[in-house]
Order: C-alpha cells, then structure tokens, then sequence
C-alpha cells in the first residue's frame, strides 16, 4: 500500500511576513526557474566547456555529457512518485540542497586524479536531482496559480529560465575565465571558485524559497492508493498517449526534429576553444562564456519571442515552414567559420547569434508542437512524456557528435550537420498538424 496522509501541518519554514508576500507570484516565479534552468544549463551545457578545458577529447565529452541528459528523458517514470510522496513544495526545498551539495561535491573532484569518472557520477546525481526538482517547480506553478495567471506567467517563466542559461552558459563560464587569467591558468581553482559560487547561490535560493513559497491547499500528497491500483493508473496513462491518432508521426517529428542541432549543439564550444592549428577558432574561456553564453543565449530569447508573436497571429500551421528553414539554414554559418577561421570576435559573435535566433524561432514550434500532442485527457502526464522524448531526440545523436567531428575535422562535421537538418523537413512534411492551432484567439 502506497500511503500518504493528506493533511499536513503548516511549514514553520514560512514566517508570518512571508506569508503576504508570498500571495505574490512575481516574487517567486523568476527566482523559482532560475533554480530550474541553472542546473541544466550547467550539466548539459557548462559541462561541455569544462571538461574541454581540463583536457578530454571531443569524443569523450560529447559520448559523456550527451549520456548526463537520460534522467530528462526518463523523468515521466518517476514524475507520480512527486505526486503521490509529501508536497511540491517540499520537494522544490530538498532538491534545492541537494544540487547545492552536489555542485560542492563537483568542485571537490576536480583536483582528483580520476576526476572524470568522479565528477561524471556526481553530475549524474545533479541531472536526476535537477529532472526531479523540474517535476516538482512544473507541478507547483500549475496548483499555486490561477489559470489566468499561469498564462499571464508563461512568459515570465520562459524569460526566466532562458536568463538561467545566460547565467550558466555565460556568466559562469566567463567568471571561471576571468580566474583563469587571472591565476595564469589554474583551470582547477577557476572552476572551483565557480562552483563554489553556484553552491552558495543554492543555499540562498533555498532558504527564500523555504520561507517565501505560498501553499496552495491543493498542494499535498495524494491519498492511500494500492501498489495495484497506481500501477494500472500508470500503465494506462502511457498507454493512452501512445493510441493518439498519428503517433507515429509525432514521435518521428520529436525525434528527428532536431537531428541536426542536437550533433551541433555539443560541438561549438569546443570548436570555438579549440586552438587554430587544431581547427578552432582559439577563444578563451571568458571569450566563449560573452559570445556563446551570453549573446548567443540573449539571441535565442529574442527568436522564441518573436517566433511565439508570429505563431499567435497566424498560428502554427502557418508559419510552420517558415519557421523549419529559418532555424536549419543559419547553421550554415559555422561552415564558413570553419573555413575562414576570423579572428574578430564580433564576427564569430554575430555569426553564433543568427545561428541561436534561427534556432530559438524555430524551437517555438517544436515546442507548440509538444503542446498539440499533449492536448486532451492526461494532458500534464503526456507532455511530460514529450519532453523526455525530446530530451531523447537530443541525447542519442550528441553521443557520437564529437566521434564524428574528430574523424571528418571542423569544416566537414558543420557539412554533415547542414546536411543532418534534412530529417527535420522530412517530419514536419509528415506531421499532423490542425490549422489555426496555436493562433490566438480573438472575441466577436
């Protein structure tokens, strides 16, 4: 038997001055998905620039860091076991310390002569404790809010969430730069300090949000329910998503949407490290953390902004295509930057953001799209399942992305990457897609 107790006493963690501003969803909305987006960027992403700088190969780190997303692909198997055991909100508080633990756990590694095989398993215990931590912030966002304001907060969880990327993939990295230089390349301390910084930014993280979380009544763990019971309800749940009509296209389009930008993806930041005589563009770790961290990441905001502007005046349908070639064609650019190897920075800068605005405009639909499938009975069980199958679409081609660009070299990996785009306008051809979905709608 499965047994939880439905009531549960008041949080001392809450002060009475709290609870006011709690009542306030623009105090914990921002802070709640910048504790969401800042351990995925770091595990999936900042993981790849540190390990370049500590010496593995492209091979070792794309096969390694593509394996760290497999709890994002899994995380609907566990995702009942948030519903059924204590509250969100407790869940949110505990997985907040342990990410802050392991993040400490991380930068001890570091100095260890095995640190990557060290630092690996502890970053696989960060990704399933940051999967479960997005169960639960997803969970609490959809009992703490209205259905107006979780529309009128849709944005601002993107935007925030996305500035989490910003964070990672550029702020952190460029701090970890800028000790680099400043200890004539001590790469260990750099990250350490960097590290050290992430754990200390979680420990403040969870205690406000420890005290300054509301608590929806309907918050709280479910009801008794049979091993048996449970077990049924799951196994139907799963079930129903996969005897939706057209599935299998939809599983394709998940799948093989991305085909192109999940193999690029894992490779620019070490082509952008990488000395000349090696092919790279020979950046500095401070340089990659300002271009591809910062404004790369600052580009894609803009085009899922504006891809998301367009969707809701035509719908997707509509701007289905366009959306498909306006986010594969950009990755041409690192063709020529393979080739002409410039050494101005706002060449290389400018090139990465048409690449990441095409990509964040054209992402818009993949995600739109995830919503589409989703639509009916188990909706929030079932787009769940889509996320972990686009977490799957990205997985399984990173794997051998570093593999291939060390057998084929900079300028003929970004070839085969243009040309690994073409399964995406193969599925969208195939998709099933309803017309006016997504196009907002207007009264009279």
């Amino acid at each position: 038997m499965l047994r939880s107790n439905a009531s549960h006493a008041a949080d001392p963690g809450q002060s009475a001055g709290a609870k006011s501003v709690a009542r306030t969803p623009w105090f914990w909305i921002p802070t709640l998905y910048l504790a969401e987006g800042l351990p995925f960027a770091i595990v999936t992403g900042v993981s790849v620039v540190l390990y370049k700088n500590l010496g593995c190969s492209n091979e070792e780190i794309a096969f390694y860091t593509s394996w760290l997303s497999l709890p994002w692909v899994l995380k609907p198997l566990w995702s009942p076991v948030v519903d059924i055991l204590k509250t969100r909100r407790l869940w949110i508080w505990w997985m907040q310390l342990v990410l802050g633990a392991g993040f400490a756990a991380v930068a001890l590694t570091l100095s260890a002569s095995h640190f990557l095989r060290y630092s690996l398993a502890i970053f696989s215990l960060l990704a399933f404790s940051s999967a479960t931590h997005d169960i639960a912030a997803d969970g609490f966002y959809l009992l703490a809010l209205t259905e107006g304001q979780q529309s009128f907060f849709s944005g601002i969880r993107n935007a925030s969430f996305r500035v989490a990327l910003i964070c990672g993939q550029g702020l952190l990295v460029m701090l970890a730069g800028e000790i680099q230089e400043r200890t004539g390349g001590n790469t260990q301390l750099a990250w350490q300090v960097a590290f050290a910084a992430v754990v200390g930014l979680f420990l403040v993280l969870s205690i406000y949000h420890r005290l300054i979380l509301p608590k929806p009544p309907n918050d709280r763990p479910a009801a008794a329910i049979s091993a048996g019971n449970f077990l049924r309800q799951f196994l139907a749940t799963f079930a129903s998503f996969f005897q939706k009509p057209g599935i299998g296209r939809m599983f394709l389009f998940l799948l093989f949407y991305r085909f192109g930008e999940a193999q690029l993806m894992k490779m620019v930041p070490p082509f952008l490290l990488d000395p000349r005589a090696a092919g790279g563009l020979g950046l500095t770790t401070k340089q990659v953390g300002l271009v591809y961290g910062t404004i790369g990441v600052t580009a894609l905001l803009f085009g899922g902004i504006v891809g998301g502007m367009l969707v809701s005046w035509r719908g997707l349908r509509a701007c289905l295509w366009p959306m498909v070639f306006i986010m594969h064609l950009p990755d041409a650019v690192f063709i020529y930057l393979s080739y002409a190897l410039p050494e101005h920075l706002w060449t290389v800068g400018t090139c990465v953001a048409l690449e990441q605005f095409g990509y964040g405009f054209g992402f818009t639909a993949y995600m739109l799209y995830m919503i589409y499938i989703a639509r009916g009975g188990h909706q929030t069980a079932h787009y769940a399942i889509c996320t972990g199958f686009m977490a799957l679409g990205m997985m399984l081609p990173g794997m051998w992305s570093g593999w291939l660009q060390e057998k084929l070299g900079y300028p003929h990996f970004f070839i085969w990457v243009l040309a690994a785009t073409l399964p995406g306008f193969i599925v969208t051809a195939l998709a099933p897609l309803d017309a006016g979905f997504g196009k907002k709608k207007t009264s009279g």
